[in-house]
């Protein structure tokens, strides 16, 4: 019994030693995709702005900044960690850095105005659009919520809208999905590494408690010898 529970402590080692491995190398791996997404993010050098205590700013003012974090927040639901916006490192390359941004494109485009021109009149669904311009207000449109066939609404769609506008979003959305996908690698790292540890230890404790135990050796004691 002693003998198999040692074997099982030793097999409990060499698993755990695999792990130890697997952790060290996804580790590595994802060191290398942290660099790789910083210095994609550095050769962009998109930056988010602060101001002097730190807090965000939106042209100017932290009016603007609160307001796009409500629709990060409270519209999108996006769990912001407040421990990515770091006013000493502006450069976006965390997971909420980039939803900001993308945010903050989102929030212009949803609040603007746009300017139509028409050359002729216009009647629709009996109302009369005469000729001439237009400043049409977004008013938190988005790409779907425009009637096309709408004089108005149909072209600011494609103006507010602009292909421009859905490639920025896109590509912070890339960003924002590899910043997770980084932390979950991470995570699962540092776990195979635990769950590595963990059964070394109980190895190694198993192998320690049936170790062979020392024989006593005897002491000699010379016979009393009577008076």
């Amino acid at each position: 019994m002693t003998s198999r529970l040692r074997g099982l402590g030793i097999v409990l080692a060499l698993i755990g030693f695999a792990f130890v491995a697997v952790g060290a190398f996804a580790f590595y791996k994802t060191q290398e995709g942290y660099s790789s997404l910083n210095a994609f993010s550095a050769a962009q050098n998109v930056q988010l702005t602060y101001n002097e205590d730190g807090q965000l700013i939106d042209r100017g003012e932290t009016a603007g900044a609160d307001a796009i974090m409500g629709l990060l927040k409270n519209d999108w639901g996006y769990p912001v960690a407040d421990g990515d916006l770091n006013p000493n490192d502006p450069v976006v390359n965390t997971a909420t850095e980039y939803m900001y941004q993308m945010a903050t494109v989102a929030y212009h485009t949803l609040h603007g105005t746009q300017t139509i021109v028409l050359d002729e009149d216009v009647t629709y669904n009996g109302e009369l659009f005469p000729a001439g311009e237009y400043e049409f207000a977004i008013d938190g449109r988005y790409w779907a919520d425009f009637d096309r066939e709408h004089p108005l609404e149909g072209p600011a769609r494609g103006m507010a809208w602009t292909g421009t506008a859905h490639a920025l979003i896109a590509e912070l959305g890339v960003g924002t999905a590899t910043a997770s996908a980084l932390q979950l690698a991470l995570a699962l790292a540092a776990l195979a590494g635990g769950l590595g540890a963990t059964l070394i230890l109980a190895g190694a404790g198993l192998v320690w408690a049936t170790r062979p135990e020392a024989t006593p050796v005897p002491v000699l004691r010379p016979s009393s010898v009577p008076a």
